[in-house]
């Protein structure tokens, strides 16, 4: 199964995450869960992609620290917040940090089950636009004459077709790093 459909609870609750991680794991998720956020701080750095599930209030660190640390290292994976002491404030606080969604305990299955599945096509949408852009930089950086190499390339056309074609005007050697 893919990495982006990788479920990540952080919360300090033993019957809470064990709920969850049947609930999500029913549904098609492979869940890893996390008792204390020291412990998914520890290897949030190497995690590839999917989603997590972050409680607020814990007594370890509170669930905002947590946010911040995880944007330092692995500002990619999108956050939905999960709290039973939930009120405007902050879910506003939540939402301006860069948090998803903000759902309160008691959930239904089926709201945090769709706030997953938008979450994690958010975050696929918002990579590939990323990688778009990425290229289209470095497309934007070539010279005319690489650029009708690229062409010719991209067209299907054999590496001695193009430098006949380009003659004397062949591109010089460019190692791109």
């Amino acid at each position: 199964m893919a990495a982006e459909r990788f479920i990540y609870i952080i919360d300090d609750d033993p019957a809470i995450r064990r709920s969850l991680e049947r609930l999500l794991d029913a549904v098609g998720f492979q869940v890893a869960s996390y008792a204390t956020p020291k412990a998914f701080l520890d290897v949030a750095g190497s995690l590839l992609g999917g989603c997590v599930l972050l409680d607020l209030r814990m007594p370890e660190m509170d669930g905002f620290e947590v946010y911040a640390r995880l944007r330092l290292i692995n500002p990619d994976l999108p956050v939905i917040v999960v709290t039973a002491q939930g009120d405007v404030q902050t879910a506003v606080r939540a939402m301006k940090a860069g948090a998803v969604d903000f759902i309160e305990k008691p959930y239904s299955d089926d709201a945090l089950i769709a706030a997953i599945e938008s979450a994690l096509k958010t975050s696929a949408a918002e990579g590939r636009a990323d990688d778009i852009a990425t290229a289209a930089a470095l497309i934007n950086t070539l010279s005319p004459r690489e650029r009708q190499v690229l062409e010719a390339l991209v067209a299907g056309q054999p590496n001695k077709v193009i430098a006949f074609g380009l003659g004397e005007l062949a591109p010089q050697i460019r190692t791109v790093a």
